[in-house]
């Protein structure tokens, strides 16, 4: 029986694991405070889903989902993950993860630096570039007229394929954006990043600006997030959001 690693168990990882049980895929959860703190979401997804440490569930996945805060990415365990394909959902938060000088000059992307540390393993970049609460929203069936497309990166072409095949089987199409130099299309920002999946658009961007301009200025937030279904995107429309983007890179950011 296949099996869906996760190194990180929160809001990504837990919706992209209920995908995953959904699809017949066993999946073994880890997260960094230990195996009993995921006893409830283990309970919520059933029979196919266990905890275990960070290190169990990559030995056990013949997939590894890593979901985890870009500042703990050297926390990886690179000899588990040897030789194999690791779905890399983080993302660059200066505010929080502190600052790379790396990422903010745009040298190299983040899964470059994911890449570099799991040196063995077979790095994709997928799943974060979607608001996690529309991952379970926008799934489908393969071949529904509505289903939403994912963006992926991999410097291994073979991977990319395989990476492609599981996540249709959780429920998206996917457009190969080519190797991981090339994810920063939709890092944080871009035109591919989140917003895409929202059915109103404009009342995110109006949020995230606030929320920056608060964050700046060291007062609390006074606009509430907003709630959106979802709005499936496909993959044509994606392909031209990757290719008609420019680089967001942390200076220039609303939300660094």
């Amino acid at each position: 029986m296949a099996t869906l690693g996760f190194i990180g168990s929160g809001n990504i990882g837990a919706k992209i694991a209920r995908l995953a049980v959904a699809a017949g895929i066993d999946v073994v959860l880890s997260n960094s405070r230990g195996p009993h703190t995921l006893a409830e979401t283990v309970a919520e997804l059933g029979g196919r889903a266990r905890a275990a440490t960070p290190e169990e569930a990559a030995r056990a996945g013949d997939w590894v989902v890593a979901s985890i805060p870009m500042a703990a990415y050297r926390d990886l365990p690179a000899d588990a993950l040897t030789g194999k394909l690791v779905l890399d959902t983080l993302n660059y938060y200066p505010s929080r993860d502190g600052h790379i000088e790396a990422l903010d000059t745009g040298r190299t992307t983040t899964s470059e630096l994911v890449q570099e540390h799991l040196a063995g393993a077979k790095v994709i970049k997928a799943f974060n570039n979607i608001a996690d609460v529309h991952i379970p929203a926008l799934a489908r069936p393969a071949g529904a007229a509505d289903r939403t497309a994912l963006p992926i990166a991999g410097d291994d072409p073979q991977a990319r394929t395989e990476a492609a095949d599981l996540i249709s089987r959780l429920g998206f199409d996917t457009v190969d954006a080519g190797p991981l130099a090339e994810s920063w299309r939709f890092e944080p920002e871009t035109a591919a990043y989140a917003l895409p999946y929202f059915i109103d658009p404009d009342a995110v961007t109006a949020f995230w600006a606030h929320v920056g301009e608060a964050l700046r200025s060291g007062t609390p937030p006074q606009m509430p997030p907003p709630t959106d279904a979802g709005a499936p995107l496909p993959a044509a429309r994606l392909r031209t959001l990757l290719a008609d983007t420019p680089r967001k890179l942390t200076a220039d950011r609303l939300m660094a």
